[in-house]
């Protein structure tokens, strides 16, 4: 079994280990008591959080043959990601912009 085959079957389960621990960053984040910090966008970065676990489980079940999706559907679950972004890039910039006024 080469390098890269290896890497690509171990890779879906260490991406999970590493969203559990920024999910549980992020849960200590909206349990703070709230000072003035506009958690707007970062609520929108847990939701692509949240796609982004779905689509790496459904990798994973996908690699062990338990599930079979369409490819479509990994291109659905990063284009709602990727609009989540952008929008909460877009929602920073409008706080920020009316913040400075």
């Amino acid at each position: 079994m080469s390098f890269a085959l290896c890497l690509g079957t171990v890779a879906p389960y260490y991406n999970l280990i590493l969203v559990l621990v920024v999910g549980f960053m992020f849960l200590r984040l909206f349990s703070m008591p709230n000072k003035g910090i506009y958690l707007t966008p970062w609520k929108l970065l847990f939701a692509a959080l949240t796609i982004y676990i779905i689509e790496e489980l459904f990798t994973v079940l996908y690699v062990i043959d338990v599930v079979k999706i369409p490819r479509i559907m990994n291109a659905v679950f990063e284009m709602v990601m990727i609009t989540l972004f952008i929008y909460l890039l877009l929602l920073q910039k409008d706080y920020l912009g009316r913040r400075k006024k």
